[in-house]
């Protein structure tokens, strides 16, 4: 099936800030006294909004996280954007032909709006990414893998579910894509490619996109 819309995942698709986010994550809950590893963050918060982590340590604990949570955790994770974020390694390449051939895309991702402006400047990111093309958790209320926010994407480019392809790298973030009707490639360069069940193909170089994509 054709596409008419590429709908692209922000975090470990477009900038490379999963080992940050997760390291950061995992260090702050463990020093609030909820003992978290990097590979426990992964599993369980890989492409998902902060309220998962809320309700999660609270089913599991019956404790609440400070109401400045994600204050804190924001302000740690946007200082080390700055100082070490960097763009996945062929996403440039991959926007540059989806612009060249005129195919239209934006970025629908679990981070807020702040997150995702903040990595995109600090990547070069930017010049790609109008406030037209970017769409949040926040827009809606409920993050992947419920299927809101990418049929929000799409509604709002005026493109069908059906004749949508999303860009993926977590496993909520292909069960939302799979729940919202749309096409999803899973990325595999973190995530084993088991644990993308339910997506249309896989590929494990972000390099290797451009052919998969429309206009090809």
């Amino acid at each position: 099936m054709g596409h008419d819309l590429v709908i692209f995942d922000n975090d470990g698709v477009l900038v490379d800030s999963e080992p940050i986010s997760n390291m950061l994550l995992a260090a702050y809950l463990t020093e609030l006294g909820h003992p978290t590893s990097y590979e426990d963050s992964l599993r369980d918060y890989m492409g998902s909004a902060m309220h998962r982590v809320h309700d999660l340590v609270a089913e599991r604990t019956g404790q609440r996280l400070p109401a400045d949570f994600d204050d804190v955790f924001h302000a740690r994770v946007f200082a080390a954007f700055e100082r070490e974020l960097k763009p996945v390694v062929g996403a440039t390449d991959v926007l540059e032909k989806l612009t060249a051939d005129g195919v239209p895309y934006c970025v629908a991702s679990s981070g807020s709006h702040e997150r995702i402006r903040v990595g995109h400047r600090a990547t070069g990111l930017d010049r790609w990414f109008d406030d037209e093309r970017i769409f949040s958790s926040q827009d809606v209320g409920r993050g992947k893998p419920a299927p809101d926010l990418f049929l929000y994407a799409a509604e709002r480019m005026g493109v069908t579910p059906e004749r949508c392809v999303v860009v993926e790298d977590s496993p909520l973030g292909v069960r939302a894509a799979v729940a919202a009707g749309m096409d999803v490639y899973g990325y595999t360069a973190m995530t084993p490619a088991g644990k993308l069940a339910g997506a249309t193909r896989l590929f494990d170089d972000m390099r290797e996109l451009a052919a998969l994509l429309p206009g090809n």
